[in-house]
């Protein structure tokens, strides 16, 4: 089921794949509704619908009003998400935001632009050089400080699993990281491309374009397809991705709390 739709599925895929379905392995559950071809659903860190009609996803809604909410968001296929907070929202609401309309997209091929040849894997050395950045990225896009709860021992941690496994990737100027973006999650088929930023003194030089570009290489270099998702309103972001040669295949939503 999860390779029926690879591009959306990717992020649950990943983990799957890596681990398994044991729940303390996946760090999650996955639900299905009368058997996965109808419905399924993980629920962990994030609640992500995969598949299912009104009743399926009515189910999975009154599944996770019985467990209460441990999410950080309800993301995946807006045919899915919107529906399933109608169903939540009395009981889990208010939410932070809703972003009901994120443009989910694929590169088929090489990118459109050259890619820039100074992007290149970030190495663990240079984790607190490319952490202020990545703090600055997750802030503007989210709305919150990855730092807040724990003093950001949490995010620093996350952020330097993603420059081991190689999927972290930026251009430095001066030691000072101009473009950056990650893999946040890599599955047979699929790579998604997450945190794509550029330094505020360096935007309207097409870093992000020819940025994205490079990671886009490589990923068709491990032999994954790319795709990302972006918020309809970020219109300079849809443009450059436009621009590498990405094209919409869907539309995603998000719920954060």
């Amino acid at each position: 089921m999860l390779d029926a739709d690879p591009v959306a599925a990717c992020m649950v895929a990943a983990r799957v794949e890596a681990v398994g379905l044991d729940p303390w392995r996946l760090g999650g559950e996955l639900w299905s509704h009368g058997g996965p071809a109808e419905g399924l659903c993980f629920s962990g860190a994030n609640l992500v619908p995969l598949r299912g009609e009104r009743a399926a996803l009515r189910a999975f809604a009154d599944r996770a009003r019985r467990a209460g909410r441990a999410c950080s968001s309800l993301v995946g296929r807006a045919e899915l998400v919107l529906p399933m907070w109608d169903e939540l929202s009395s009981v889990w609401g208010p939410a932070r935001e809703v972003r009901p309309d994120q443009p989910l997209m694929t590169l088929t091929g090489m990118p459109a632009v050259p890619p820039d040849p100074h992007v290149r894997p970030v190495r663990i050395d240079e984790l607190d050089r490319y952490l202020p950045a990545a703090v600055a990225m997750f802030t503007e896009e989210v709305g919150v400080d990855p730092r807040d709860g724990d003093g950001g021992a949490g995010y620093r941690a996350r952020v330097a699993e993603l420059i081991t496994s190689g999927r972290a990737f930026a251009r430095f100027q001066d030691g000072e990281v101009v473009f950056k973006a990650e893999i946040g999650a890599l599955s047979r088929q699929v790579g998604q491309i997450q945190g794509v930023w550029v330094h505020p003194a360096w935007r309207g030089h097409g870093f992000g374009t020819s940025g994205t570009a490079s990671v886009a290489v490589a990923l068709g270099a491990m032999g994954r397809c790319a795709s990302l998702y972006v918020n309809a309103f970020n219109s300079p972001a849809r443009a450059a991705y436009r621009r590498v040669g990405f094209a919409q295949v869907a539309q995603f939503a998000t719920v954060l709390f």
